[in-house]
């Protein structure tokens, strides 16, 4: 397929205090995930630098890394392909996350130190303003973020890094509509719920709750509308 890019609005220009790669690794892993890159489509690294008002050297890196992450697809002398995920690969994935979060996040619920939770209720916040605002981008890596933090309290580095590979290869297809009918918001609303019930130490509770969340997440988000 031709390459076609749309404006992108929600990625933002890197500045130089970041680290290019894993700055712009993080924007298109998430730009991948919401669907703003097209499954099947081809990308060229030049094209997507100039969307970052970076050169085609950082952007070409970290799709190495996507590579690795079964994300993208490299093409020689032609760019990315984005992988196309069946419905089957989503329940696949969707059942192994239900498999290892819900029971982590029952188990970290008991010794999460108090001093910490003004620190996950930003996390969360970040999920919620990015929702509201409709930034696609900072909303995946927002939600990223709370989720990778909250379970490596586990101390299971192995842990953190399969869900996170797990919640990488998961499409979030279908966001806009989503966003415009408000019900990104209701979902992100969920990571606060979540922090209630964290804060309560009500660890059953909490469990329920992440068990019912990535059932949503499944049901609403993946696949088409």
């Amino acid at each position: 397929m031709s390459e076609a890019i749309g404006p992108l609005p929600s990625v933002r220009r890197l500045t130089q205090r970041e680290s290019l790669r894993d700055s712009v690794a993080n924007a298109l892993r998430a730009a991948v995930i919401s669907g703003e890159l097209k499954p099947g489509e081809v990308y060229s690294a030049p094209t997507l630098g100039a969307r970052f008002g970076v050169s085609a050297t950082p952007v070409r890196e970290a799709m190495l890394d996507l590579v690795r992450e079964g994300l993208v697809v490299s093409l020689r002398n032609k760019g990315f392909r984005v992988t196309e995920m069946s419905d089957d690969d989503l329940d696949d994935l969707a059942a192994l996350r239900q498999l290892i979060e819900p029971p982590t996040v029952r188990d970290i619920t008991p010794v999460i130190p108090a001093e910490d939770f003004p620190r996950l209720r930003a996390l969360a916040e970040d999920i919620v303003v990015a929702a509201k605002a409709g930034n696609l981008i900072d909303y995946i890596e927002a939600d990223r973020v709370f989720h990778v933090t909250l379970l490596a309290y586990s101390g299971n580095r192995r842990l953190v890094d399969v869900v996170s590979d797990l919640r990488s290869k998961t499409r979030l297809l279908g966001l806009s509509p989503l966003v415009e009918s408000g019900r990104l918001v209701q979902s992100a609303d969920e990571h606060h719920d979540l922090m209630d019930l964290i804060e309560s130490r009500d660890a059953e509770g909490a469990e329920a709750l992440m068990r019912h969340h990535i059932g949503h997440v499944r049901g609403l988000w993946s696949g088409p509308q």
